[in-house]
């Protein structure tokens, strides 16, 4: 299990790549791979066959996975930062590289 400072729910920016500038949260981590599937970004067609859930079948749309090294926090302010760690007394917490502010 490889450590990542970008956790689920995280709202981030892609920062290459061809969704370059795209925002959403982040709702699964692909842990093996090192991706994340993020909030409409990287919408991808899927052909499926009817079965009991889905009668009908068809074409559906539904985010893919890209690569975590292609996207960055997004601060509330509107800019992208690196995330940190450091130690307040006891507690781990993560901060904002940018600003130093915690997260």
């Amino acid at each position: 299990m490889n450590k990542t400072k970008i956790r689920k729910g995280d709202l981030v920016r892609v920062i290459s790549g061809a969704h370059k500038g795209k925002e959403g949260k982040v709702l699964k981590f692909v842990d093996i791979s090192n991706k994340v599937i993020v909030e409409g970004v990287n919408i991808v067609k899927k052909h499926t066959k009817p079965n009991s859930q889905d009668p009908k079948g068809g074409i559906k749309e539904k985010e893919a996975a890209i690569h975590i090294s292609n996207i960055s926090l997004f601060l509330p302010d509107g800019k992208v930062t690196r995330v940190g760690y450091k130690f307040e007394g006891n507690e781990k917490i993560r901060y904002s590289k940018k600003t130093n502010e915690v997260i």
